[in-house]
C-alpha cells in the first residue's frame, strides 16, 4: 500500500522504513532537508521536503503522495540526554506532538488516507495501582514539573488523533527503546552513564521499565497497517522489569562496576523528583491488547535476551 512516513530517519524510523520497503509498500518520507531526502531515496523510498510545522507544506506533500496510511514517528531527542535537564531535552519533541501531529492528521484526511498511526509513550501513566498497567490506567497528569509537559504533550497527541473519527486512528504507546540509535546502544547516552557509574539504583530500585527493541517496535507498526480496530495500544516486550533487576545486568554486559546505590532523598536533591519517579515508582505496561488485536509477538520477548545483544553491539 502507499504509506506516508514522518520521522523516517530516527531510531525507529530507520528500521521501520526498511521493513515497509521489504514488505513491498510504496513509501513517501517527509524530510526537512535535501540530505535526509537523499538518504531515504537511497533506501528505496521517495523523499519529499516539508516543514511539519507548516500545515500547507504537509498538505501538499500528502496530496502528492496519496497515501492509504500515514505514520507519525517524529521525535527530536538530543543524542546525549542529561536527565537533570529532562524538561529542556524533551521540549522539541513535545512541540512536534502538540503542533505537527495535527497537521499530519489534517493532511491524511484531505489526501483520503484510510488510517493514521502515531507514536506515543507507554510510561506516562500515574504511579498508582498495580505494578503493570494496561491502556486504561490513568495518566500521570500531576507528574513532577520536569516530566509534566511531556505527559501533557503525549495526551494532546493521543486526543487529537483518536478524535479523528473519519480516520482509523491507531495510537501506539511504545516502551523504552533499545537497540541501534537509542540510548541503550553501546554508544548510547544511558549505556555511557551506566559505564561511568552515573546511573544509580535509587532506593530499592522499584521503578518498573517496559522495554521494546526498535526492530520489534517497527514490526509492530507494520502489523498495525492493516486489520485490528482503531484505538490506543501499548507496544512493549513481554517482561516489565524493576530497575533492581535489569540495571545490574546491563552494567555487567557493559563490563562496568555494579551501579551505585543512592537514597531517594539524595537523588531528589541532586537530579530532581522526576528521576526518583522513574527509579522508584514508575509502572510497567502490558502489551496484551496489541498482541491479541494484531496477532503480533515480539521477536525479542524479553529484555533478558534482547538487551545483552543490543548493549554488546549485536
Amino acid at each position: 500500500m502507499r504509506v506516508l512516513l514522518a520521522g523516517a530517519t530516527g531510531a525507529i524510523g530507520r528500521p521501520l522504513l526498511a521493513g515497509l520497503l521489504a514488505a513491498d509498500h510504496e513509501v513517501t518520507a517527509l524530510v526537512r532537508d535535501e540530505e535526509k531526502a537523499a538518504a531515504v531515496r537511497a533506501a528505496g523510498a521517495e523523499g519529499r521536503l516539508a516543514d511539519v510545522f507548516d500545515a500547507d507544506s504537509v498538505r501538499r506533500a500528502a496530496l502528492a503522495a496519496q497515501p492509504e496510511v500515514v505514520i507519525d514517528q517524529q521525535t527530536a531527542l538530543p543524542r546525549q540526554m542529561d536527565i537533570r535537564k529532562y524538561r529542556a531535552a524533551l521540549q522539541a519533541t513535545n512541540r512536534l506532538r502538540r503542533e505537527a501531529t495535527p497537521h499530519l492528521i489534517d493532511a491524511a484526511r484531505r489526501a483520503g488516507a484510510r488510517r493514521i498511526i502515531v507514536q506515543s509513550s507507554s510510561f506516562i501513566t500515574a504511579p498508582d495501582g498495580p505494578r503493570v498497567h494496561d491502556e486504561d490506567a490513568p495518566a500521570y497528569e500531576d507528574a513532577p514539573a520536569a516530566f509534566r509537559e511531556t505527559v501533557a504533550a503525549a495526551l494532546t497527541l493521543e486526543r487529537v488523533t483518536l478524535d479523528a473519527e473519519d480516520l482509523e486512528a491507531v495510537v501506539l504507546r511504545y516502551g523504552f527503546f533499545y537497540g541501534p540509535g537509542t540510548y541503550y546502544a553501546p554508544d548510547g547516552a544511558n549505556a555511557l552513564e551506566i559505564k561511568a557509574r552515573r546511573f544509580p539504583l535509587v532506593g530499592h530500585g522499584d521503578g518498573v521499565t517496559s522495554f521494546i527493541h526498535v526492530d520489534n517496535a517497527a514490526g509492530a507498526t507494520i502489523a498495525a497497517l492493516t486489520g485490528g480496530r482503531p484505538g490506543l495500544y501499548n507496544v512493549t516486550d513481554d517482561e516489565p522489569a524493576a530497575a533492581r533487576e535489569w540495571l545490574p545486568v546491563a552494567a555487567e554486559i557493559l563490563k562496568a562496576k555494579p551501579p551505585r546505590r543512592l537514597p531517594a532523598v539524595m537523588v531528589r536533591l541532586l537530579a530532581g523528583t522526576h528521576v526518583v519517579h522513574f527509579a522508584t515508582t514508575l509502572r510497567g505496561n502490558s502489551n496484551e491488547r496489541f498482541k491479541s488485536t494484531f496477532d503480533w509477538e515480539p521477536s525479542r520477548p524479553s529484555w533478558r535476551t534482547g538487551l545483552p545483544e543490543a548493549l554488546s553491539g549485536g
